[in-house]
């Protein structure tokens, strides 16, 4: 009953994600080139073959640059609400348009892919349309919300149901505020159809933290508005006055914009 995640790219520039077992597996998101995608498996021993369906969360250009080619070339089914579908067809960043590998997926509709029970569920961004997912194997209940303008009660019932989650902490309040992003950019950034703060991570993770949280990963970090060490520091220093250790109660992972994380291995 094995369980793998794998981040190969989070952050502006793409992002994926992968989560599977010795049998089959999914990706979540496709905004990098399918070379990069296939190599960085064939690197984790990670058969590509295998990967049994695409996850998309919405329509940005470095969530479905390779949607397509994955699709229609090698035949893997793409899972995405109808509104982020037709949000991938305008799209002049996919080159191949979806057909026999669309799949049209209903917000808190539990689907099936093979034996991952999946569920979507609204998350508030300036896309299209925008989704994060919750899936089940076993015991194992993975979370994953980025590119999140605020948490929503929504959110925070599918992030409350996981032992493992992977929430986006785009940016330093701080940073961000005396950055070299023009007013309209810092605007969108830090609205409530934006990304989420390490500030607004940190509270709310130290404020519904329980103890079946195991680990977390900190997802989709800006290159000019934050970095890596101050993500961590800012959810650790916030657990800790709630009395929460992170090393001992909970994991706390910060993961690369342009380069794969460690694979990361469960029962």
């Amino acid at each position: 009953m094995k369980l793998s995640f794998l981040s190969l790219a989070s952050g502006s520039s793409g992002n994926c994600y992968y989560l599977g077992t010795p049998e089959f597996g999914v990706l979540i998101d496709a905004g990098i080139g399918i070379r990069t995608i296939k190599k960085v498996l064939k690197d984790k021993s990670i058969d590509f073959t295998r990967l049994a369906g695409i996850l998309i969360t919405h329509d940005h250009a470095d969530h479905i640059k390779t949607v397509g080619c994955l699709g229609e070339k090698y035949n893997i089914p793409v899972y995405a609400t109808e509104m982020v579908h037709k949000g991938i067809e305008k799209s002049r960043y996919v080159e191949e348009m979806l057909y026999q590998s669309k799949r049209v997926i209903e917000k808190e509709i539990p689907f099936l892919i093979r034996d991952f029970k999946i569920t979507a569920f609204e998350v508030p961004h300036d896309s299209t349309d925008n989704v994060g997912y919750h899936i089940e194997y076993a015991k194992q209940r993975f979370t994953i919300a980025t590119d999140v303008g605020h948490i929503t009660d929504t959110i925070a019932t599918y992030i409350c149901k996981a032992n493992r989650l992977i929430i986006e902490a785009n940016y330093d309040e701080e940073m961000l505020k005396f950055g070299s992003y023009p007013a309209f950019l810092k605007e969108r950034v830090s609205s409530p159809t934006g990304h989420l703060s390490n500030r607004e991570a940190a509270e709310f993770l130290a404020t519904h933290y329980t103890p079946e949280l195991k680990d977390v990963w900190l997802c989709h970090l800006s290159r000019d508005n934050n970095h890596p060490e101050l993500a961590y520091k800012t959810i650790d220093i916030r657990l800790f006055q709630e009395g929460v250790r992170v090393g001992k109660d909970v994991d706390i992972h910060v993961l690369k914009r342009t380069t794969p994380s460690d694979l990361f291995e469960f029962e």
